[in-house]
């Protein structure tokens, strides 16, 4: 793929982000944007919200929480758009008509001096107006300027004020003054040719404007009475019949335009799903598309939605389809960097992919760093070193290895921390239940796995203290049926990890969940409770269980 394709690439950890999910996007983001060509930059995103722990050490190490990102699935902004130029609110009908024919496109967008969308006016909105012989008044109402006249007519103005603009009157054809006696009012637009008996007439009725056809002269008489009575007079070389039907395509086209309120448009954040179903329930070709900022910038259709740029992404700390943002399928991932089991993440051909058996992704990156001999800043060392800490409790789970202690200490190092104060620190932050909610806890680490067509959940949270752990048991246990239902789940775990005394404490939910935790740790459960000794690791130690535990009670089945 050639580098000026790539636009941006996102560095995405797993849904319900934990500190090795942020720290590693981050820290990888910074690596690759030291490695990479000068067309490419990536970029570090979230997948949900951040928990205590995390918001800590990111701002330990003054760092903010990268963007939230939901899903990859192209959007507008994937597409090429087309960059059809506004017009102004005071473009005439018959300049709109011709950007139309020249342009080839049914539509063309309105927008102010500050490029706001304000308007749509469509070929159908044209052909109505000028099929609508019977409105005489049509030049008054729209408040037509003689600017617009003149340049639609490839008029001269004679006398008056060429920036001025109709306000009242209608329009009609003047033949002769016994014919029009008794219909000129003050104010009307009267179309005459060279007959001086039927200019005079027409102007001393009142005539607020003479359009003089076939290019025809006046009198000195008739310019000094027009200029005595205000009356505008402008000359046009078409006859009375081309003029009459051209003069009402000079009305401004705010006064056929469909006004901004009742526009279909798109953001360039729409998905390209969603702006199809749109486009399948209008009859316009053309869509106004407008950006971040509310300015408009083009136009999409039906033909622009035949081809889109992927997004391109890199996971980090994940390889499960359950666990990454949603789209996924229609991205293209670049790299996997992970930690965990194979997954059920899939990619159309073959990819750069590291996991390694480590205790955390960061550790995986620290020999990243190390193969490309790229130095590592203070504060990304940080975030590593918290990464790592939180992943493998300290060097405490059995999921710790000897890459990660050296990666751990040795980053601990580069940021002048002490590793076991500042776990202690970082522990404490995450377990602290001021002003927190059951939902907020639950999700602040939680993940989705599936063994065949059994789909279960595992979260878990770790404390330093007893009583925090207690206090977290409390707040969630009533919370389990509401959070199953919403992820539509028919079962659920949640592990809450003692630190010191290497010891989790599993609630679970859910018809098979007693049997499956007896059948995959030999212990008693009971009460929504199993104590399990020893036992800390959710990737090491409880997940390759109850995946064994599913495996065979699907065999008895």
């Amino acid at each position: 793929m050639k580098p000026d394709a790539i636009r941006k690439i996102n560095v995405i950890g797993h849904l319900n982000p934990d500190t090795d999910s942020i720290c590693a996007a981050i820290s990888y983001a910074y690596l690759k944007n030291q490695i990479a060509d000068i067309e490419t930059s990536y970029e570090a995103r979230r997948a949900g919200a951040i928990n205590r722990e995390t918001a800590y050490a990111l701002r330990h190490f003054g760092f903010t929480e990268p963007r939230l990102i939901t899903s990859v699935a192209p959007q507008i902004k994937d597409l090429e758009i087309t960059p059809l130029q506004g017009i102004s609110c005071e473009t005439s009908l018959n300049v709109a008509w011709n950007l139309m024919r020249d342009t080839v496109h049914g539509t063309l967008c309105v927008t102010d001096q500050d490029d706001n969308l304000i308007g749509l006016i469509a070929v159908k909105d044209i052909a109505n107006a000028n099929m609508d012989i019977l409105d005489t008044f049509v030049l008054s109402k729209a408040r037509t300027g003689f600017r617009n006249i003149l340049d639609t007519l490839n008029a001269k103005i004679i006398v008056g004020d060429p920036n001025s603009i109709i306000e009242r009157g209608k329009l009609l054809i003047g033949t002769t003054p016994e014919m029009m006696d008794g219909l000129i009012v003050p104010g009307d637009t009267v179309l005459v040719t060279n007959r001086y008996e039927t200019q005079r007439f027409a102007l001393e009725a009142g005539a607020g404007c003479l359009v003089i056809c076939c290019g025809a002269n006046i009198t000195g008489v008739i310019r000094n009475l027009a200029e005595e009575r205000g009356c505008t007079i402008i000359t046009t070389p078409y006859d009375t019949y081309a003029a009459s039907r051209l003069i009402t395509m000079s009305i401004p086209v705010r006064a056929k335009m469909i006004p901004e309120e009742k526009i279909k448009f798109f953001s360039v954040n729409t998905s390209i799903e969603e702006a199809q179903r749109v486009m399948a329930r209008t009859q316009h070709r053309f869509f106004p598309v407008i950006d971040d900022n509310c300015d408009y910038v083009g136009v999409v259709g039906s033909a622009n939605m035949l081809s889109y740029h992927k997004k391109h992404v890199i996971l980090v700390d994940h390889a499960e389809l359950s666990q990454t943002v949603d789209g996924i399928a229609e991205a293209e991932i670049m790299e996997i960097i992970d930690h965990h089991r194979v997954g059920t993440v899939e990619t159309p051909g073959p990819i750069y992919y590291r996991c390694e058996p480590v205790g955390c992704t960061c550790t995986i990156i620290y020999e990243m760093f190390q193969e490309y001999g790229i130095e590592i800043p203070a504060n990304i060392a940080g975030l590593m070193m918290s990464a790592i800490l939180s992943d493998t409790l300290c060097f405490r789970s059995p999921t710790c290895t000897s890459a990660d202690i050296e990666a751990g200490r040795a980053l601990a190092h580069l940021c002048g921390e002490d590793p076991e104060a500042y776990s202690d620190a970082m522990f404490d932050a995450g377990a602290d239940l001021t002003g927190r909610t059951a939902d907020e806890l639950f999700n602040s680490d939680f993940k989705i796995f599936s063994r065949g067509d059994f789909n279960f959940g595992v979260g878990q949270s770790s404390f330093m203290t007893k009583r925090s752990r207690m206090a977290a048991e409390k707040l969630l246990a009533p919370f389990f049926a509401t959070a199953a239902q919403e992820k539509h789940l028919p079962t659920l775990f949640y592990m809450f990890t003692d630190i010191r005394t290497q010891t989790t404490e599993m609630l679970y939910w859910g018809s098979r969940a007693e049997n499956l935790l007896q059948r995959a740790f030999n212990v008693r459960a009971q009460d929504g409770k199993a104590i399990l000794p020893g036992v800390v690791s959710r990737k090491k130690q409880v997940i390759p269980a109850i995946m064994s535990a599913i495996q065979t009670f699907q065999d008895e089945q």
